[in-house]
């Protein structure tokens, strides 16, 4: 599976901005998709997941009731929904693929990864 993730920018703290990763190259809904971050100087740490039917998802407590992962698997694309921005979110977005059964939280349980996209949140 081929992923590519979009729609990062800069935002200021409170608004919200909605990233996109579109797959290709395999059946996209035989995969749990999920959302990594990685900030300035820190570790890559899982935001949410999704199951391969979009019925099922997580979130890590940073993010629980701001971030909301949703799928088209007519269109092959994820989308994370992020509300409340703080500039603690500010990071490197990845999107991923699992095969796994649902959920997966650690990034070696991702079999493909998309480049990322860049939110920066402004105070």
């Amino acid at each position: 599976v081929q992923l590519q993730a979009s729609g990062g920018g800069l935002v200021q703290a409170g608004g919200s901005l909605r990233l996109s990763c579109a797959a290709s190259g395999r059946t996209f809904n035989d995969y749990g998709m999920g959302w990594f971050r990685q900030a300035p100087g820190k570790e890559r740490e899982f935001v949410g997941i999704i199951n391969w039917r979009g019925t099922s998802t997580a979130y890590t407590g940073s993010v629980k009731g701001r971030f909301f992962i949703s799928r088209d698997n007519a269109k092959n694309t994820v989308y994370l929904q992020m509300n409340s921005l703080k500039p603690e979110d500010t990071a490197v977005y990845y999107c991923a693929a699992t095969s796994r059964s649902f959920p997966r939280y650690q990034n070696t349980e991702y079999n493909f990864w998309g480049r990322g996209t860049l939110v920066t949140v402004s105070s």
